[in-house]
């Protein structure tokens, strides 16, 4: 399902009613319904992928906390990262690495044998994937309590306004909010529906909108001039920002009404003054992700140039 669809509408509407009538205790269990159904209108079989990762992450995350064996500790982490980006990279780069295969045994006059596989990409895959692994590296790191309640915990994977684009939230900031009983605050509802609607603008009258043009444009490259090419590439910039941060905007909107605050993914990075800044501003939540768990374990800024490029190189071709 997606934010732009009718169907979200009276998804949208039946399920934020649900909410502020249910009980407290019960509330946990309609938003786990209701993502689970939410990740199903895309693919339903796809749900059985989700859960064994679930499953996997929220076992590993009580056997690293109780354990007092780092070896252990270190293996339920491995097996975790493992699960989770082995998936993703099957869904993602399986095909792509077979038809290299094939061309390569083509030109050697070979044929490849491997079959490939008829998949489509599960919708917030990579989102779900960094959302589960930053829970299992911060316990193992000592900086989060497991999540012993498996509810909760498939929850904070699953909560469908951020499932499909995001923000990719960390289990210290919405874990505690998922818990926290709230009551209905209309000035949190006008914030959330004017966020909701200003992310629709973006993503329907907005990209939508330059969509067309660059799609047209780029479809048929040779036919154009210079100017008409560079024209395609600008619908094509505002066509990608107003698509992500429109739906960033709608995830955020929509969990704002529930009381949740979610982390802001862009900060007008178009107007940033340099490359640098403009990644600063730009899904920031992904770029933190990457500074947090990947570019400073790795040894950051620190041990001159050389190390700086080569970390920076490394964080460029994984992100990618």
């Amino acid at each position: 399902m997606l934010f732009n669809q009718i169907e979200f509408l009276f998804f949208f509407i039946v399920v934020t009613t649900l909410f502020f009538t249910l009980p407290h205790k019960l509330r946990w269990v309609l938003l786990l319904g209701a993502s689970c159904f939410f990740y199903m209108f895309f693919k339903p079989v796809y749900i059985l992928i989700l859960f064994f990762t679930i499953v996997i992450d929220y076992f590993s995350g009580i056997i690293i906390e109780k354990t007092n064996d780092p070896k252990k500790k270190k293996y339920f982490l491995i097996l975790s990262l493992i699960t989770n980006i082995g998936i993703l990279a099957i869904f993602k780069y399986y095909n792509f690495i077979n038809e290299n295969i094939s061309g390569i045994a083509t030109i050697f006059g070979f044929s490849n044998p491997i079959p490939a596989l008829n998949i489509l990409l599960p919708i917030g895959l990579s989102f779900h994937t960094f959302q589960a692994m930053s829970y299992t590296i911060e316990v193992y790191r000592g900086n989060q309590k497991a999540e012993k309640h498996f509810g909760i915990y498939a929850l904070y994977v699953m909560f469908y306004p951020q499932l499909v684009a995001g923000p990719i939230e960390r289990a210290t900031h919405l874990l505690p909010q998922i818990k926290i009983k709230r009551y209905f605050n209309y000035q949190n509802a006008i914030e959330g529906l004017r966020q909701i609607l200003w992310g629709l603008f973006k993503k329907v009258v907005i990209a939508d909108q330059c969509a067309e043009y660059a799609d047209i444009i780029f479809s048929n490259p040779g036919n154009y001039s210079g100017s008409t090419l560079l024209l395609g590439a600008f619908f094509f910039t505002i066509q990608i920002y107003g698509d992500f941060s429109g739906y960033s905007d709608i995830a955020i909107g929509t969990a704002k009404l529930f009381g949740i605050n979610l982390l802001r993914n862009f900060a007008y990075p178009y107007f940033s003054r340099d490359i640098a800044e403009f990644w600063r501003r730009w899904h920031i939540s992904l770029s933190s992700w990457f500074k947090d768990y990947l570019y400073i374990p790795l040894g950051g800024s620190k041990g001159g140039t050389s190390i700086k490029i080569r970390n920076t190189i490394i964080i460029f071709l994984v992100s990618g």
